[in-house]
């Protein structure tokens, strides 16, 4: 394939060359586990065991790297599992810097299988950099960062905190699941990882499971190759099938959620029957300035706020009739959730607080959905 760097080509073409043996242009599945050797004990296609690779998951790779600009991506058996990868990196004794707004799996994680086994954490403010320098540790080794956060839409100086983190030994992972590298591409601001739950925007049809890791280093994609391999939590064939065909069409869904979304966002604004709207696009945004100069666009969550407390938000939750009740995020259909009830009782998401994900249907079909729901507000 000529080389290019339009996200559209790479998104069609990166790791989908044609089959060399059949001339099929859409990529065949392979579901060997094992994979022969040459009678000198070598392996000349460069497969020998399915945890250690597979075709198609080296081209769901490829893909991936190439469209967040990074030299090696890793793809996991799901979103959790790239961010267990990223956090095992560690050692014992190390400090480990989080947002406090965050994925609450994210933070469950880190005090249940990390904090237990010595590594240090503390949580900042992470749209907060110019503060962020004097709560670093002389033995602070990660930073991590979720931008835009869940799911209040929080957005987060990249550079800003990379500068930080480089200044004082430390790396800068980004969880940037909610923008898709259609939107930023944080290895170019100087992040040294990037994560996704490639379950989302990726797969885009709530129908597989995944996350992936994507760095530049060679030295951090050695030790990234050995978390991969050796803990297992890879993806199937199948998986890896699904994902690959479905980013073909990423920068089509993502540009027409992320319109209807701020479109919605807008409409949702202006309500007398709305409290609060989070969207990175609405000029009343907290961080709507940097998410104007660090994002080429804002994403297809809305968070909205409705007067009273959870009873009155999941009354209005159960009155809308196209958005479904369900967790997760990126499909084509459009999704609600009461996150609080969802985080449980540490939770720092506002009590009548609804979170959208919108999906493929007619803007004004979601406007009009939301419109009789919130009469009854």
């Amino acid at each position: 394939m000529k080389q290019s760097t339009h996200f559209e080509t790479l998104a069609i073409h990166a790791g989908r060359p044609v089959d060399p043996t059949s001339g099929a242009i859409t990529p065949p599945l392979v579901f060997s586990t094992t994979f022969e050797r040459a009678t000198d004990g070598s392996f000349p296609t460069g497969f020998s065991y399915g945890r250690t690779d597979n075709p198609g998951r080296r081209a769901l790779e490829d893909c991936i790297a190439a469209l967040e600009g990074g030299g090696r991506a890793f793809c996991f058996a799901s979103g959790s599992a790239a961010v267990t990868a990223t956090f095992s990196l560690l050692k014992p004794g190390d400090h480990l810097r989080a947002p406090a707004e965050c994925y609450h799996g994210t933070l469950t994680q880190i005090r249940t299988l990390f904090a237990t086994h010595g590594i240090e954490f503390s949580l900042f403010e992470a749209r907060d950099a110019a503060n962020l320098e004097h709560q670093l540790r002389p033995n602070t080794r990660l930073i991590w960062v979720e931008t835009p956060s869940n799911p209040l839409l929080g957005v987060s100086d990249i550079a800003a905190i990379a500068r930080l983190a480089h200044a004082r030994g430390a790396r800068l992972a980004i969880d940037s699941t909610f923008a898709t590298p259609l939107a930023q591409r944080p290895l170019d601001l100087g992040a040294d990882l990037v994560v996704h739950s490639t379950t989302k925007y990726f797969g885009g049809h709530s129908d597989v499971t995944g996350g992936a890791v994507i760095v530049r280093d060679a030295e951090l994609a050695k030790e990234l190759v050995n978390r991969q391999v050796l803990g297992g939590a890879v993806p199937s064939p199948f998986d890896c099938w699904l994902i690959r065909r479905s980013i073909a069409t990423l920068p089509i869904r993502f540009r027409a959620q992320s319109e209807t979304a701020g479109r919605v966002a807008e409409y949702l604004a202006k309500s007398p029957r709305v409290e609060k709207v989070y969207y990175p696009g609405l000029p009343t945004h907290a961080t709507h300035e940097l998410a104007r100069r660090q994002m080429r666009y804002h994403g297809a969550i809305v968070s909205f706020c409705v007067p009273g407390a959870a009873s009155e938000a999941l009354s209005m939750a159960a009155r809308l009739q196209l958005f479904t009740r369900a967790t997760s995020l990126g499909g084509i259909e459009s999704l609600v959730e009461h996150r609080a009830s969802i985080e449980g009782p540490t939770t720092r998401t506002p009590q009548n607080l609804l979170r959208l994900s919108i999906g493929l249907e007619h803007v004004e079909d979601l406007i009009a959905d939301l419109a009789q729901a919130l009469g009854h507000v």
